[in-house]
């Protein structure tokens, strides 16, 4: 929470390297506090709860802030000059759907093992890299609306129904991690020849390959 709190201040600033490095801070704490609270036998039910609260300002709140920022800077032409002062608020559609999704994945008992719809980190992971990495070519040659709508599909993979892979391995065999192994393998290409804009096609390639996988996934644990 304290760092998804930075990444917030940095995000309104528009400091999205900074913005981006303390959301990847939030999402290896988030990916280690269950194992370290189990470790020191402190889990407990109000850790579920404070989970959430810290992943919706780091996931769901910080990168509708950097959409936010991102829209304020680009440029409205023509007839959407006159909404230049509305059209940003509506990055945080994306805060939105990402509170939903949390709540919805806290009573969802179907996700132990793989998720139902886009996870926050996931979505959080998106927009910070692909800000961060993009802002100029993003600010000086894209319509203001392809990010609004591109926001709104993000916020609807977050609560949507489709089935997503998770990274969590019950064993090492090939044959039960065929898909996370394939989506490791090009998830390492991608950022060896992307480099900066590598995460973001990476997040994309999750989702993509989750779609792929689609009709075998319906029965998700």
């Amino acid at each position: 929470m304290f760092s998804g709190c930075i990444a917030c201040v940095y995000a309104f600033q528009g400091i999205y390297n900074l913005a981006l490095v303390f959301i990847i801070l939030s999402a290896v704490f988030d990916f280690f506090d269950g194992m370290a609270a189990r470790m020191l036998k402190v889990s407990s039910p109000i850790g579920k709860e404070l989970d959430s609260l810290a992943d919706d300002i780091s996931f769901g709140f910080a990168p509708a802030i950097i959409v936010f920022s991102l829209l304020k800077e680009m440029q409205y032409t023509g007839w959407l000059e006159s909404y230049a002062g509305i059209i940003p608020y509506l990055a945080f559609i994306i805060a939105v759907g990402s509170a939903f999704r949390l709540a919805k994945f806290n009573i969802d008992e179907r996700q132990s093992l793989s998720f139902i719809g886009l996870p926050t980190p996931a979505n959080a992971l998106f927009w910070s890299s692909l800000v961060a990495g993009n802002n100029d070519m993003i600010v000086n040659n894209i319509n203001p609306l392809i990010i609004v709508a591109l926001a709104i599909v993000f916020s609807w993979l977050l609560i949507s129904e489709i089935p997503m892979f998770s990274l969590k391995f019950k064993n090492l065999s090939f044959k039960d991690n065929k898909i996370k192994y394939l989506f490791l393998l090009v998830s390492i290409l991608l950022l060896s020849f992307l480099q900066s804009s590598g995460l973001p096609a990476v997040i994309g390639w999750y989702i993509i390959l989750s779609l792929l996988t689609y009709p075998k996934s319906k029965k998700v644990a």
